[in-house]
């Protein structure tokens, strides 16, 4: 594509006529494939129709105003039998030639409306979910006395870029709710409450305390990053609002939306859009992130394990250093019949001074388990939480809308026999009138069932493509863990080539270099 020069000459009307008869109504520029089918009812020669596209800037696949008329000058020049080159647009001074491009009114046929895309599909990409939001979750523990009476959490969003105060029933009311308003949407489970009876200063409370506030991290970001809840009044109010009354503010938030069956637009349109074999296509997706569940439930043990050895094995090399120390600190004499030749003496005292590499390759070790789990583990967990959010979302469809459907069908059933019965045996006319009454109304709750369902399944399929588009964390995850193994062994490598040639200095080469003492 040769970029054309600015144009000399003035531009007539018609050009400007062909320009909004083409040009897109959502951009302000025309689309390539437009051109194309302009280029085309020309009756050029294609070699000439090709040197005229080659001529012609286009970019992310539309031509500009401004591309459109010098394409326009090139095919009325060319019409005119010349050859179609940049220079002839800086050569014309003069008013540029009308091409003859047929009816006029033909024209507008030629533009392209924008492919509708269906409201089943859910155009994101892992990107772009991640970039919504990002909410840090920070621990702030309140005390009186030596017990703790609640634990409070700092929630700070960088989309809405304020931090506010939440407690864990704050937490609990909002998951309430979301299950209210979202009832056809993946709303990831909160970490149980578990009362606190012991003392902050426990580890085992350290631990779970903890282990609770990157679950609400974990939970409030995939909140946060869903496509229908990161911009509903009632995320906002959790993310934003600083009034010590958010509970209430919450509620009443939620009283005056209802649910996403009352709010969204589809909600009675849905069976319109869901292909035909959504049942079959609904059980074969269940099945693979079923599949993919159980994997991602192993990986994420395996990596717990190997993030629990690194801390593990930094404890052991610390405490291997300490008895190092402890054996060189050894002020007990040498007996004088091994004095004579013993080298003891020289050596117990080099080996109180290898703690301190010891010490450092211990804190290696234990930075590389925190590392495996907060970058390894820690993503991990965050995907299995919404494979799980999915599993349940799938057991409220099935025990929640079917059930109550196939209830009201069965009740609908009930009351006709019960009117085909009265028809039959006479009875006071307002029993009657009550019994037709109250069926209008049981066919009118089956029609709202009937639409909850398909609003159900709708969703569903949306919920099941954010389940794939969620899938290349796989190469997040194996990127931190590969990135975490490359460092952490880098950092140790360093450490214990330096604790080799301190040993070198120390013992000399020989000891270092001894043959094995055993066989092999």
């Amino acid at each position: 594509m040769v970029c054309a020069p600015p144009l000399s000459g003035s531009v007539p009307p018609y050009y400007r006529e062909v320009y909004e008869a083409i040009r897109s109504k959502i951009e302000e520029r025309v689309q390539v494939e437009v051109f194309q089918r302009l280029l085309s009812r020309t009756d050029l020669p294609s070699g000439v129709q090709g040197q005229i596209a080659e001529h012609v800037d286009y970019t992310d696949g539309f031509l500009s105003k401004l591309s459109l008329y010098k394409a326009l000058a090139l095919i009325a020049l060319a019409q005119q039998g010349k050859q179609p080159s940049p220079k002839l647009l800086e050569n014309c001074i003069q008013e540029f030639p009308k091409p003859q491009l047929g009816e006029f009114k033909d024209l507008q046929t030629l533009r392209m409306q924008p492919t509708q895309e269906s409201p089943l599909t859910v155009p994101q990409t892992l990107g772009k979910l991640l970039a919504r939001d990002t909410v840090q979750v920070e621990l702030i523990p309140e005390k009186k006395g030596l017990f703790l009476k609640h634990v409070e959490y700092q929630i700070t969003s960088q989309h809405f870029k304020i931090s506010v105060y939440r407690r864990y029933s704050d937490f609990d009311v909002f998951h309430e709710l979301l299950l209210q308003r979202f009832a056809y949407r993946m709303v990831p489970a909160l970490p149980p409450k578990r009362m606190l009876k012991g003392v902050l200063t426990s580890m085992s409370e350290r631990d779970f305390i903890e282990g609770r506030r990157r679950a609400l991290g974990r939970f409030i970001n995939l909140v946060a990053r869903h496509p229908f809840f990161s911009e509903d009044e009632l995320v906002k109010t959790f993310l934003t609002f600083n009034g010590s009354d958010v509970q209430v503010k919450m509620r009443d938030a939620c009283k005056k939306m209802g649910d996403e069956f009352m709010t969204n637009t589809m909600a009675t349109l849905a069976k319109d859009y869901l292909p035909a074999d959504i049942q079959a296509q609904f059980s074969s997706s269940r099945e693979l992130i079923r599949n993919i569940h159980n994997s991602f439930h192993k990986l994420r043990d395996r990596a717990e394990k190997m993030a629990e050895r690194s801390k593990e094995n930094a404890t052991d090399l610390l405490m291997f250093g300490r008895e190092l120390s402890t054996l060189g600190s050894d002020g007990s004499p040498i007996p004088s019949l091994a004095s004579s030749q013993s080298t003891w003496g020289i050596l117990r005292q080099s080996l109180k001074g290898l703690s301190v590499e010891f010490a450092l390759l211990a804190d290696k070790g234990a930075q590389q388990g925190r590392r495996e789990e907060d970058d390894v583990v820690e993503k991990l967990n965050l995907f299995l939480d919404l494979l799980q959010s999915y599993r349940d979302l799938c057991e409220r469809h099935e025990k929640g809308v079917l059930h109550e459907h196939q209830r009201a069908l069965q009740k609908y059933g009930m009351m006709k026999r019960q009117m085909m019965s009265a028809t039959v045996q006479p009875k006071e006319q307002v029993s009657v009138e009550q019994l037709e009454s109250r069926i209008v109304q049981q066919e009118n709750a089956i029609q709202t069932m009937e639409l909850r369902n398909y609003f159900s399944l709708f969703c569903l399929h949306q919920e099941t493509q954010l389940i794939f588009t969620y899938l290349p964390i796989t190469s997040h995850i194996l990127g931190a863990f590969v990135n975490s193994q490359v460092q952490g062994h880098q950092e140790m490598g360093a450490v214990w080539n330096d604790l080799q040639q301190k040993l070198g200095c120390l013992f000399g080469v020989d000891e270092m270099q001894s043959p094995p003492l055993t066989p092999k």
